[in-house]
């Protein structure tokens, strides 16, 4: 009897995920399921580079444009949507696609969430106002005295992530470290990762092209409609909206803006690859690779299982 399998293709922003996926869903006669973190959002079509009105129309899609982002989704919330969404796909078919470039969504569904309390949101919002008076110098202290292992391997950068953190320390009064469970969940399903990579320049230039067109087909104008939610977590932490909302403010030109949304997402690219390269799965990648030739690779794999 042949195995289901997630396959599951991963790699950083604007490598060219998307353009394979759908190409390995025609050629499998299957789904997609997104594990875009920023993609759930009907709101957010240009900013978040969605697949456009002919691509999704190729394949069917999943948690593309099913939320509002005044609704409260949670992680635990997709993980549940998407187990789900595989036991009725898998009745269908044997094989699945997930592609998207929010690794911790993409960990959940292949390896479970971790057993976290949950913390009450008055610690949360102590924290972030420590955040706005006293800056991320202090959470990072913070993080370092109290969990010196999980401050080693967080983003420095990552407010979410580190406040998370000391949010969990605060209450359990044990480090956070503690609670990244060692056993990785058995899922109903085979998983099978691949990787997509480029040298830096052409995915540089790739970003560069992705937000200059983003830009001609109305991110802008996008932005302004949103901006009166900006005080949302899912705009104002958002590559693309943040600066646009720096430039409706005068804080930044036009072109200061463009320039800072694609340095930022070189910036957020290179933490992707930083996340897949701790990944402890094995990832094949492929650099500049034909599809037919990932597609070939992916059928041999298929019917070993």
């Amino acid at each position: 009897m042949q195995k289901n399998i997630l396959l599951s293709i991963v790699g950083p922003t604007a490598v060219g995920k998307t353009s394979l996926s759908i190409f390995l869903a025609k050629k499998l006669k299957t789904n997609i399921i997104s594990c875009d973190s920023r993609q759930f959002y009907k709101e957010m079509k240009i900013g978040t580079a969605i697949p456009n009105k002919d691509e999704l129309n190729i394949v069917p899609h999943h948690f593309i444009g099913n939320l509002s982002i005044h609704q409260s989704y949670t992680v635990k919330d997709f993980e549940k949507d998407v187990l789900n969404t595989l036991q009725k796909l898998f009745s269908n078919t044997n094989i699945v696609l997930m592609v998207g470039g929010s690794g911790f969504y993409e960990k959940v569904i292949t390896k479970g969430l971790d057993p976290i309390p949950n913390i009450p949101p008055i610690i949360r919002k102590m924290w972030y106002e420590i955040f706005k008076k006293k800056g991320i110098n202090f959470l990072q202290k913070n993080l370092n005295l109290y969990d010196p292992f999980f401050y080693e391997k967080v983003d420095h950068n990552n407010t979410h992530r580190i406040i998370r953190a000391l949010e969990v320390i605060e209450y359990t009064g044990k480090p956070f470290s503690s609670f990244k469970k060692k056993k990785i969940v058995k899922r109903f399903f085979k998983i099978l990762k691949i990787g997509l990579t480029l040298n830096r320049e052409k995915l540089y230039k790739k970003i560069n092209d992705r937000i200059d067109k983003m830009i001609q087909n109305g991110l802008i104008e996008e932005a302004k409609n949103l901006y009166k939610f900006k005080h949302l977590n899912i705009l104002n932490k958002t590559i693309g909206y943040k600066e646009i909302f720096e430039f409706i403010e005068g804080k930044l030109t036009l072109n200061q803006a463009i320039t800072k949304i694609k340095l930022n997402t070189r910036h957020y690219a290179k933490r992707q690859i930083t996340w897949y390269k701790q990944d402890k799965d094995i990832i094949k990648w492929f650099n500049d690779e034909k599809k037919e030739n990932i597609y070939f690779f992916i059928k041999k794999i298929i019917n070993s299982i």
